[in-house]
């Protein structure tokens, strides 16, 4: 049913609900399939060796066994593993190694969006990833992430600016939104989504003791529109941007995106892969690109107005500059 719904010839797919070894060996044989797809490797088992399936020793003896279909015959094998919790690779380590290549599809259930990253490679990089679109027809590339992240974007709302993250070998343009709300609590809640709740502590710190910020009477609520994760540094900018904006209630401009690591110092530091994130801010037509000043000009023949940032204090946005209307 599923085959005939996103349109795949069902001659061409063959199921086989086996998990004994010996048995998938002599269909493979007979069939002589392009492409095996193993769901999972911890539930196949050879019937003469005395260990339960998933084992170190049956986990071994299966792969090496999918892996001589592969070097022998020229047979594609993709071998599906269990996940913990944490979202890796469960079991013994050795399936890794064993493998070519390790990819990880992530995503969120309540999301229809998923990115497949490579994290092993021995014929190529690592550092690339697919985005892609989980709809009735299948799952679907998406040929422009940032559009698809930004079309729902609150302009004219203080708290939300645009963030250039690099995701694996890509550059996306995501919302950063942050709401300050009074509390009753001793200890006020911080509430992060998307974003690293460390980077979010530390900046806190930083806007409090270096630029006199008072937030120890709000709850903070900062979420990463589109269900998307961003861990890196390049992040820290445009936080405190959002969290100033929505501390004092200014709108930033539309037109504005940035990306800058921040230090205890409040000083705005390098971050890797400048010239992708300002390709695709400005593939996506926005005027104002806030980066440290340690990323030295960046000539365009764009029509852009480029800020580069030493420290928090040089933000305009404290002036009530880079303001919407």
């Amino acid at each position: 049913m599923r085959a005939e719904r996103i349109g795949v010839a069902p001659s061409h797919v063959y199921l086989l609900s086996e998990t004994e070894m010996t048995e998938i060996n002599s269909h493979i044989e007979e069939i002589n399939p392009n492409l095996i797809v193993v769901d999972s490797i911890q539930s196949t088992y050879f019937s003469q060796i005395p260990s339960l399936p998933g084992s170190i020793t049956q986990v071994r003896e299966c792969a090496a066994n999918y892996m001589e279909w592969a070097k022998k015959v020229g047979i594609c094998v993709m071998i599906i593993g269990h996940v913990t919790k944490e979202g890796v690779i469960a079991g013994p380590k050795l399936l890794e190694h064993m493998v070519d290549v390790v990819l990880y599809l992530e995503g969120q259930r309540d999301r229809p969006y998923r990115i497949l990253r490579s994290v092993k490679n021995r014929f190529g990089s690592t550092d690339q990833i697919g985005l892609f679109h989980m709809s009735s027809d299948g799952i679907e590339g998406v040929k422009n992430p940032s559009d698809l992240f930004l079309k729902e974007r609150a302009i004219g709302t203080p708290g939300s600016t645009i963030l250039s993250t690099i995701n694996g070998n890509r550059s996306l343009l995501l919302e950063v939104q942050a709401l300050f709300s009074p509390t009753k609590l001793v200890v006020p809640r911080r509430f992060c989504t998307g974003l690293s709740s460390r980077r979010v502590a530390m900046i806190l710190a930083v806007l409090n003791r270096r630029l006199g910020f008072k937030t120890g009477s709000y709850d903070l609520y900062i979420n990463l529109v589109g269900g998307m994760s961003v861990n890196e540094t390049g992040a820290d900018l445009p936080m405190a941007i959002a969290m100033i904006s929505a501390l004092k209630n200014i709108q930033v401009d539309k037109d504005t995106a940035s990306f800058g690591e921040i230090g205890l110092g409040g000083e705005v530091r390098f971050v890797s892969g400048v010239k992708k994130r300002i390709e695709e801010i400005l593939s996506h037509g926005f005027k104002r690109i806030l980066y440290p000043h340690s990323c030295g000009k960046i000539e365009t023949k764009a029509d852009v107005d480029l800020i580069r940032l030493k420290n928090l204090k040089s933000l305009k946005i404290l002036k009530n500059d880079y303001m919407g209307r």
